[in-house]
């Protein structure tokens, strides 16, 4: 379609008499019929779904010049449409029910975001949030993550020895942290996994862990420094809080929806879950 578009806009020097007419009424109908191919109508209401879906280059090109344009797409796209009337393949009919749902959902999420969380609901969220006596104690530390027990121990023992922690991150670590010396920066309850957090907790400032297992593999730790944190202004987090209440809100809705709706899933432990990357299921 992109390339229809500078082919047309390259070729074109004229505006189409249609578009002159329909640029000067002052009362707008997006259901105007503006062309009809073989009794299949193209209106107002399409060219402008479909102008709304170019990207962002086709802005430096006047609207009337690309209303000709979008016409003459949407045309040809009926054309060809017509020409495999209910012969469309399997994808193409899969692909358009896939579309139609993520489109609904779309509009209905953007129904709920759009509603303006009210500043008592965001109080009383920022007061669960960040209850007055909030005294959360935060964490600086690094890590080397490698894949088995034996290494972690073996690392352990070189930092015992006097082996420099940056520079065995570096060389050893294979998480994604290594380059910078395995250092994660700060961080609170809820941020790391369980097991990794519980092992920081317990160490004290300059401390190495034993060997930790969490599913990621095997970590050595080094506890750099603490700190407190306090509780935060409501303005600093207000911005947060609108988003986790909008959050909020999109899943009591689907929540709601779920409970009234009568869903069934068949079992699918006999599927092999790389079924997903056999595309060839799709050229029926």
């Amino acid at each position: 379609m992109l390339q229809s578009f500078k082919t047309f806009v390259a070729a074109s020097c004229v505006l189409g008499a249609i578009s002159t007419t329909v640029f000067a009424q002052d009362d707008v109908d997006p259901n105007q019929v503006l062309a009809t191919v073989n009794g299949t109508e193209i209106t107002l209401a399409h060219v402008i779904a479909l102008r709304s879906e170019l990207p962002q280059q086709y802005d430096q090109f006047p609207s009337a010049l690309l209303f000709q344009g979008i016409m003459d797409q949407l045309i040809q796209h009926t054309l060809m449409m017509q020409s495999i009337e209910n012969q469309a393949s399997f994808k193409s009919r899969i692909t358009i029910e896939n579309e139609t749902r993520s489109i609904m959902a779309g509009e209905v999420l953007q129904g709920i975001v759009s509603e303006e969380p009210s500043e008592d609901s965001l109080r009383t969220l920022y007061d669960e949030k960040y209850p007055t006596d909030l005294q959360e104690t935060e964490y600086r530390a690094s890590h080397i993550l490698v894949e088995t027990e034996d290494e972690a121990t073996a690392l352990v023992a070189e930092l015992e020895g006097g082996a420099d922690f940056a520079t065995l991150a570096r060389e050893k670590s294979t998480g994604p942290s290594g380059p910078s010396g395995g250092d994660l920066g700060w961080f609170g309850a809820g941020d790391m996994v369980e097991p990794f957090f519980n092992a920081v907790v317990e160490l004290e400032q300059g401390q190495v862990s034993p060997p930790v297992q969490t599913t990621f593999g095997w970590h050595v730790i080094l506890l750099a420094e603490t700190r407190d944190r306090a509780r935060p202004e409501f303005d600093t987090v207000k911005a947060q809080l609108v988003e986790e209440a909008r959050q909020s809100s999109v899943e009591a809705f689907v929540a709601n929806l779920r409970e009234k709706a009568d869903i069934t899933r068949a079992d699918t432990d006999g599927i092999n879950p790389d079924v997903i990357l056999n595309f060839d299921l799709l050229e029926q």
